[in-house]
């Protein structure tokens, strides 16, 4: 049977051939030939599989350590020493391949499959930047990066690893946009375009993590990021399929718990990580692998371990802890779909610093627990207009205790949450690309209590939501058009109603708005994209906000909510130009974004009977806009230049004051010397001064520090093995994150060494 030879992508002599599928004994015989040889090689029939090889297009030698991957669906393979891979339950058929390898340039081939299946061979240019990657988060079809509608970041392989740190926020302080708020290392928590807390959806393979890091400064995020495979950015208001409180944006930690497909050889990674400025040493494996022919089962574990942070001037003291995080995930596959479920247990125990302005003053250790069950079943095809109906369930039990120095509760919170998502996709229709229409019921059981005084939301105060959405994508040629409507009915319960009560009129409240988005992308060809997306998303006030009266003990405030208060209405504006080539890449967005009603805890100036400042929440009208910017340009002969800038201006309207906690200017600017097996880099990360405080801030100096890092890739018994080495604050300078809650006692991390080392398989 002849060979079909396709040519495409970068190079002018690029390796992609393909044939129908060969045995497992002609696969290895292909890599070690060469290609002209392999084309004559006689095919064996292997149904519903694509099997072959990834080398280097300059040496042809082969690639360990790809990724290979079926668009659109599960099906994921990594390949071996010799570069061959091996995808299974292909059904006949055309699909879009991606093999993505450290060191090169990332490729979609088209392959099709037939009865017989498929052979490819497929070449890698080498490159010292990774253009952007695939997105499911907040778009209806997995995409590449650069067609989104709106500003989005993909942290994946090697950036990831470069960048990991001990939480979600710090690995993700390198994205346009994105900061770090926290009152220590453990508890850094993500900040989205001067935006924190609840407007910030935090998801875990596209589901709510369920904890209550927004309410308050102390309460760490329960995500580990470590055995995540790639880590998804939205900014802006949008994600109508995950929640219509985002107003800052979404990120999703994606580990692909519940495995959707069969891997024809066991898959997974394990890294180790040391850094000096805490001693944390940490590590995590987490592997897919086949039960029987239609069984997988993925199983994952990390543990962490870290001391009190050292800075230039000192050690923050009570900054240690300790995390453990296990989970199993497993599924039955068949023709029609796949049905399965996971469980999750996380752990993490950490302390909070004292003597600070707004801190206990003699600190506070935090003991929180997670477990979470999940269950997802997806029909293939179910008749002739629906591409897929997908089901999702889940139920977390959550607790966070906090501890004085005699082990004696003062604070303690407590969440059960339990949701079911439906969502069913259409196929093309004419101009109508895709399509689908979803529902979400979910249920939370919010409980507070401890030594302090009894607060209004105790034991129980139950949070009801329905939700229902449409979401529409309209290909018109050089014109894309994506449109989603969601309508949210929310309904809070307090344990107890009380008309009279100090803090106001307790009583059952229910909410109900409609969000809405429109986005409109224009291709202009040769690489140039511009667009605009418009949103206007709510939030519904959460239990603290609505009905607190007690103290806080790890924030040292008294708070008290405010149960009249109404939704949170925001209408975001983005505009935006992309250019993307093989060696260039680079991004500008403008951003608008109003709220009318936004939800802060105000000083009041008075004090509790325990001597405690008391803070209420209230509303004021508040506006936000600024920019980011990003840039990524191969400079030849494996020098790369990255850098990227953001900015953000909050003010409250009515009170005509600036927001609390806004980002100052800010910006990296990296070049990498990078080749196939090695790298080395600097980066230069700068902070302009903050000046627009709020009535309990204090200005904070701008900063320059200096990152480094260094790198191996080897093929050691057939898998990649991959060596970071990263230094950062070169200088061991001393200086202040205007975020941070401890800033006026201590600066950030002093000198820091970070080593980690990762293999694939």
């Amino acid at each position: 049977m002849p060979v079909a030879n396709l040519r495409f992508g970068m190079s002018t002599n690029p390796i992609y051939r393909l044939r129908p599928a060969t045995g497992t004994a002609l696969i290895l015989a292909a890599a070690l030939a060469t290609l002209s040889d392999a084309a004559s090689a006689q095919v064996v029939e292997h149904s519903g599989e694509i099997e072959g090889v990834v080398r280097s297009i300059e040496s042809g030698a082969a690639l360990a350590g790809s990724f290979v991957s079926v668009i659109g669906t599960a099906t994921s393979a990594v390949t071996h020493g010799d570069g061959s891979f091996h995808l299974t339950g292909i059904a006949p058929g055309s699909y879009a391949l991606r093999i993505r390898r450290l060191g090169y340039a990332s490729r979609t081939i088209e392959v099709t499959v037939g009865e017989e299946g498929a052979f490819v061979e497929v070449g890698l240019e080498t490159s010292p930047i990774a253009l952007g990657g695939l997105v499911v988060t907040a778009m209806l079809t997995e995409r590449g990066a650069a067609e989104a509608l709106r500003a989005v970041n993909v942290m994946a392989g090697e950036e990831l690893q470069r960048r990991m740190t001990g939480t979600v926020a710090q690995t993700l302080a390198s994205v346009p946009g994105l900061s770090a708020t926290s009152m220590g290392p453990a508890t850094a928590r993500p900040v989205i375009r001067g935006l924190s807390g609840d407007r910030v959806l935090m998801l875990e393979d596209g589901s709510r993590v369920g904890d209550v890091s927004s309410a308050g400064p102390d309460h760490a995020t329960a995500i580990d990021p470590l055995a995540a495979r790639r880590i998804e950015v939205v900014r802006g208001p949008a994600s109508l399929l995950y929640g219509s409180n985002a107003l800052g944006g979404v990120i999703n930690v994606i580990r692909d718990e519940i495995p959707s497909a069969v891997p024809h050889h066991p898959t997974g990674a394990a890294s180790l990580q040391a850094r000096s400025a805490s001693s944390a040493l940490a590590g995590a494996a987490a592997t897919t692998f086949a039960v029987s022919e239609r069984v997988p089962l993925r199983l994952e574990v990390t543990g962490r371990t870290a001391g009190d942070l050292r800075t230039p001037v000192g050690e923050l003291a009570n900054t240690g802890g300790e995390t453990l995080n296990v989970g199993a995930g497993g599924s039955w596959v068949g023709t029609w779909g796949h049905a399965g479920g996971s469980v999750r247990g996380y752990r993490n125990h950490y302390g909070i610093p004292g003597g600070f302005v707004g801190g206990h003053t003699e600190g506070v250790r935090i003991e929180m627990e997670r477990a979470a069950v999940k269950t997802q079943a997806a029909i293939n095809e179910p008749n002739d207009a629906l591409r897929s109906v997908e089901f999702d369930g889940a139920y977390t039990w959550y607790r966070h205790k906090e501890l004085e120095s005699a082990n004696i509760i003062g604070t303690l919170f407590r969440l059960q949450t339990l949701s079911g998502d439906v969502l069913a996709r259409h196929h093309a229709w004419g101009p109508f690309s895709g399509g689908a229409a979803g529902a979400r019921v979910a249920w939370d059981g919010f409980g507070y209590g401890g030594s302090g005084v009894a607060r209004t939301d105790t034991p129980n105060t139950q949070r009801s939501t329905v939700a229902a959405y449409l979401f529409e994508e309209i290909d018109l040629g050089a014109v894309r058009v994506e449109a989603g409507l969601r309508y949210d009915w929310v309904f809070v319960s307090p344990a107890r109603e009380d008309p009279d009560s100090d803090i106001g009129n307790v009583r059952n409240r229910s909410f109900h708005a409609a969000s809405a988005s429109l986005g409109m992308l224009y291709n202009a060809g040769a690489g140039m994209a511009v667009g605009a997306s418009l949103a206007r998303a709510f939030r519904t006030p959460d239990v603290p906000e609505l009905f607190s009266e007690g103290p806080h003990l790890a924030a040292y405030t008294f708070e008290i909510g405010n149960p009249s208060l109404e939704t949170e209405q925001g209408t975001g504006v983005d505009i935006f130009a992309r250019f993307e080539s093989p060696r260039f890449r680079a991004e500008l967005t403008g951003f608008y974004n109003r709220i009318h009603g936004y939800i802060y805890g105000e000083e009041t100036g008075r004090f509790s009977r325990v001597l405690l400042p008391i803070y209420q929440f209230q509303s004021n009208d508040a506006r936000l806009a600024g920019f980011e910017g990003s840039l990524d340009w191969d400079i030849g002969r494996g020098l790369a230049l990255q850098s990227v800038v953001s900015s953000v201006r909050g003010t409250l309207t009515e009170a005509d004051r600036p927001i609390p906690l806004i980002p100052p200017l800010q910006g990296r600017v990296g070049v990498e010397y990078e080749r196939p097996q090695w790298f080395v880099g600097w980066e230069t990360e700068m902070a302009g001064r903050q000046e627009r405080v709020g009535a309990f801030e204090s200005p904070t100096d701008g900063y320059t520090v200096f990152n480094a890092s260094a790198g191996a890739r080897l093929t050691l018994a057939g898998r990649l093995n991959v060596l970071t080495v990263s230094l950062d604050n070169v200088t061991n300078r001393k200086y202040h994150n205007h975020l941070s809650r401890v800033k006026e006692i201590m600066p950030e991390a002093g000198r820091d060494l970070s080593v980690t080392y990762r293999v694939v398989f």
